[in-house]
């Protein structure tokens, strides 16, 4: 019977991971997110792995030659428990993978869900890692958002890829 179990990756390596486990025969699935990435003052959306580093990995402990997986391009390892790969339990993979399909993971649009009152931590710049309050939209890219500095409220201006929602 098919279980899952997880493979860790090289760095940045997980679709030639998994490319190269498909063609030895192996299930495999890379749970994706949607991001936002700033580049050159150029913002888009961009899948990534939801879990950096890792993959799952579909077989059968008793009737597949599972010790290929660790001479694969692109996998630095499979998790184990002494020398038998840890089993992921049941139902999390399918969990997972109807949370991606429903579009749980899509974080581009996090942040265009706010709504003002909102909390939001400051992400990156001078104020990072500060909670404010969105007051509004000031246009398609930016937020008006209210930072409590020196024991005031005071209105910032951020760009929408600086705020994160708490």
């Amino acid at each position: 019977m098919m279980h899952w179990h997880v493979a860790r990756t090289h760095v940045h390596a997980e679709s030639k991971a998994r490319s190269n486990l498909v063609r030895q025969g192996f299930e495999v699935y890379l749970p994706l997110c949607r991001r936002i990435r700033t580049h050159a003052r150029r913002r888009e959306a961009v899948q990534r792995p939801l879990f950096p580093g890792y993959l799952f990995v579909g077989f059968d402990i008793e009737n597949t030659r599972w010790r290929a997986i660790f001479s694969t391009i692109g996998v630095a390892s499979l998790i184990c428990n002494g020398e038998v790969p840890s089993r992921v339990p049941d139902g999390i993979v399918e969990s997972i993978r109807a949370a991606e399909t429903d579009g749980f993971f899509d974080f581009t649009t996090a942040v265009a869900r706010l709504k003002p009152g909102d909390s939001v931590r400051v992400a990156s710049g001078p104020f990072a890692g500060l909670i404010g309050r969105l007051h509004s939209s000031v246009s398609r890219n930016r937020v008006r958002v209210l930072l409590e500095i020196l024991g005031r409220q005071s209105p910032t201006e951020l760009d929408m890829s600086e705020v994160d929602p708490v």
